[in-house]
């Protein structure tokens, strides 16, 4: 019995081992190229708001809308996950529209900063629409 488990052990182990050829990923935000925002918010109604982005390589997949607030407005990114590895990853140049559902609360004004990238010199550039809210 003891030989069996030391056999059932070995061949764990030999299977578990880490491979330099694994799949990693890390985030990455991918800049907004356009938004369709209603032109106002009536308080109490729940709205579709829709961005456009680009995937630059394969490799990039989706993940999320980033949406935080921040002092000076909602701060609104895409995230992509993006698999690196041994393999390539050819650059590709399609359009994905998502669309996510926002619902005013109390403000009688939100400010949207969609995050459109990145300048050579390192500033970071948004889309900011600003939509007022009516009763």
């Amino acid at each position: 019995m003891k030989k069996i488990a030391i056999c059932i052990l070995a061949l764990l182990a030999i299977s578990c081992s880490i491979n330099d050829d694994t799949q990693q990923s890390y985030i990455e935000l991918l800049p907004i190229e356009s938004v369709t925002v209603p032109d106002e918010f009536t308080r109490g109604e729940t709205y579709d708001i829709s961005i456009v982005f680009k995937r630059p390589t394969e490799c990039h997949a989706y993940k999320d809308i980033l949406l935080k607030e921040e002092p000076d407005g909602l701060f609104i990114a895409v995230m992509s996950t993006v698999f690196t590895g041994n393999f390539d990853c050819p650059a590709i140049d399609n359009s994905i529209e998502k669309t996510f559902t926002f619902q005013p609360g109390e403000e009688d004004l939100y400010v949207f900063k969609f995050w459109h990238g990145t300048t050579n010199s390192g500033e970071e550039e948004y889309i900011i629409i600003e939509v007022p809210v009516v009763d």
